[in-house]
This record gives structure tokens, C-alpha cells and sequence, in this order.
């Protein structure tokens, strides 16, 4: 089955970029194009996208509140940020706001596809460069603790959570711990309860500033 892809950017040579890479690549389909914001909400209410591409910044209504919306109202599976903002704001907005992806707009096709196809998934992926000034940060001294990272959280829920961090997808985990999908599906919904989590990329982000998922 084809993951079914939205389109929404207010530049249209990009777009024309984006709407060839789709066409061309087996295993996707291009569902719609918007041009700002409020279109795309538009738009995924009505074809129910698989991943939507949001960029950041558009007119009437940015691509953060755009992904906001989409995901409360349930229009889309996913939306996979393609921007060339690479700043930690924008960043941080888009995880908060629901985003599964943050990807930069001078990646290669291969990896935009990539991402795609990872967020459709339900994991959450990082761009290269993105990825890279965050495992900088992690790679720098921080004080050894002498208390849990994170106490809230049962045992079992530390190590689902390392698992999460390191890049699994549910079904990993439940492999990897011989546990059932729902049980670990269970526990990661309580894991970012427990840590006001809005999304499971900002767990992840939590998790790895904590030393988790690093092995």
C-alpha cells in the first residue's frame, strides 16, 4: 500500500521538487498541494494523508499551528517538517506542536523519501545535520547523577523508554523485551503522560538529554 503524501509549501519551484520526487518514487502517492497553513488543514480533512510535508513558515497560518490542528483533529497520521529554519526554536516548536519528523530543505531526495516513509512508520526521525548538532550536545560532559533520570517512571518504563530513545519502533521494543505490542503501545502512552510529553519526539529528546538511548 502506497503512503499517501500532502504537500503544503508556499514556494512553488519546491513544490514542483516535491511533487516530482512523489510521482517518481514507488510507494508514494501525492494526495494534494496547499499553499499555506489553513489550506493544508483543509486539505488533510479531506484526503486524510498518511505524512504531510509542512513548512514553517507560510502565509495566513504558519506550517506549527497548521501541524498542530491537523494532528488534534486526527486529518493526518504524521507531518514530517521540511523547512530551512534550523534554528532550536523552530525545532522545539514543531516536536511540541506533534511533528514525528524535522527535515532540512537542502536534504537529497533519497533522504527526504527516507523520512517519509520513517514517519509514516509512527518513529520519529531527525535530518542529518539536525541530528548531528543534537548527538554534539549529548557528546559533551554533563554531571554524573546520583539519582534516576527520570523517578517518576516504574523500572519497566525506563527501559522501555531507553529502547524508545535508541530509536525503536513499538514493535522493536516488543520483540526486544517479549512483550505484546499493546502492552508496550500501554506503556508508552503512560511514559509520556508521566513526563508532560506531548509527542514521542520530544520523549526522545527528554530521554537522550538524560543519557538514554545512547548504547
Amino acid at each position: 500500500m502506497s503512503v499517501r503524501v500532502l504537500i503544503a509549501d508556499d514556494h512553488p519551484l519546491f513544490r514542483d521538487g516535491l511533487r516530482s520526487l512523489i510521482i517518481d518514487t514507488e510507494g508514494l502517492k501525492l494526495v494534494g498541494e496547499a499553499t499555506d497553513g489553513d489550506e493544508a488543514i483543509g486539505i488533510a480533512a479531506a484526503q486524510r494523508p498518511d505524512v504531510v510535508l509542512m513548512d514553517v513558515k507560510m502565509p495566513r497560518m504558519s506550517g506549527i499551528e497548521a501541524t498542530r490542528r491537523i494532528l488534534a483533529e486526527g486529518h493526518a497520521g504524521a507531518v514530517l517538517v521540511l523547512t530551512m529554519s534550523d534554528d532550536d526554536g523552530s525545532l522545539t516548536a514543531a516536536l511540541r506542536a506533534g511533528a514525528t519528523g524535522y527535515v532540512l530543505k537542502g536534504a537529497p531526495g533519497a533522504e527526504i523519501v527516507e523520512a517519509i516513509r520513517v514517519v509514516a512508520t509512527g518513529r520519529a526521525i531527525l535530518g542529518a545535520p539536525i541530528a548531528a548538532r543534537m548527538e554534539r550536545y549529548f557528546a559533551r560532559p554533563h554531571s554524573v547523577a546520583t539519582a534516576p533520570a527520570f523517578p517518576q517512571l516504574t523500572g519497566r518504563e525506563t527501559e522501555i523508554l531507553d529502547l524508545v530513545a535508541a530509536g525503536l519502533s513499538n514493535a522493536e521494543i516488543a520483540s526486544t523485551l517479549a512483550l505484546s505490542d499493546k502492552t508496550v503501545r500501554n506503556n508508552v502512552s503512560t511514559i509520556l503522560m508521566k513526563l508532560a510529553a506531548p509527542t514521542r519526539a520530544v520523549a526522545i529528546v527528554m530521554a537522550r538529554d538524560a543519557g538514554l538511548g545512547m548504547t
